[in-house]
């Protein structure tokens, strides 16, 4: 029986963007349900044919199977992959080897690896496995990054409340398209990006965790000039259009995991939107 369920999401438009109440802007940008136990769960989305996905392995291991949107055989005949674990710890295994990341380790695997599985290493405290894939050009080497591998940058302050720390996880990784960070706030803080910002050569997914479960974020999106926000949960996600900004704030301090593919893998390749010039 397979362990595996996937949706798609089509592309938005802006104007369509600007016309949805919260029912639709929640039913097309966000991802309520990514980790039920024993199940890797799989969103296709046509921004940059970026998956975004949860492995929650608890009492059994947990095979990446292909799904049909891939049009391939196997999952990363044509695609790259990185798993970012969020919970206990665990071990992701690639072609026969086995990886273990502890909590906010990260693994890339690359183009043409045939079979991936996820497992935890104690039931009672089980991994949580954030899945990021695109399609790639190129086979590049499989590479695990421990947290403390990561490129770490210190920014914002305490008075403007986004005092954080961001760690860069690809910095020192080929990729073909994928790039992905994480940030965490200091306490007291609660904006993740301000000013806000696009980029209009990628997309952009967040994940917001480590987040009580009776707090949100309300995470800014939309055009500059037409913004819209939705309340996001503890471990839920958003799909980011390339024409939308990307912003937002907690009623309590959080982390957050970004990913972007498209055309561009430059971490500076952003467009500021200063507070004032927001509607």
């Amino acid at each position: 029986m397979s362990r595996t369920r996937y949706t798609i999401r089509f592309a938005i438009d802006p104007q369509t963007g600007a016309s949805f109440d919260t029912e639709g802007l929640r039913e097309h940008f966000l991802i309520e349900d990514l980790f039920e136990a024993d199940v890797v769960s799989l969103t296709y989305t046509h921004y940059d044919r970026m998956i975004v996905g949860g492995a929650l392995p608890v009492d059994t291991s947990l095979p990446l199977e292909n799904i049909k949107p891939n049009g391939t055989e196997n999952f990363l005949d044509r695609r790259e992959l990185i798993a970012v674990n969020i919970g206990g710890a665990g071990t992701v295994s690639a072609d026969g080897t086995d990886y273990e990341l502890g909590p906010r380790d990260m693994i890339y695997i690359g183009m043409g690896t045939k079979s991936v599985s996820f497992a935890s290493a104690d039931a009672a405290k089980p991994a949580k496995f954030y899945i990021l894939s695109a399609p790639a050009h190129q086979s590049y080497p499989t590479k695990h990054i421990r947290i403390d591998d990561a490129k770490r940058l210190d920014l914002g302050a305490s008075e403007t409340c986004n005092e954080r720390s961001i760690f860069q996880f690809t910095h020192s990784v080929e990729t073909c398209q994928l790039v992905v960070g994480m940030t965490m706030l200091a306490p007291g803080s609660i904006w993740n990006t301000m000013p806000a910002h696009v980029h209009d050569r990628r997309m952009e997914a967040y994940l917001y965790f480590n987040l009580a479960e009776d707090q949100r974020v309300i995470h800014l999106m939309g055009e500059p000039k037409e913004t819209r926000h939705l309340v996001v949960a503890n471990e839920q996600a958003i799909l980011s259009p390339a024409w939308s900004i990307h912003s937002g704030a907690g009623t309590a301090n959080y982390t957050f995991i970004w990913a972007m593919a498209g055309d561009n893998v430059d971490y500076t390749d952003v467009e500021m939107v200063q507070p004032g010039d927001l509607l």
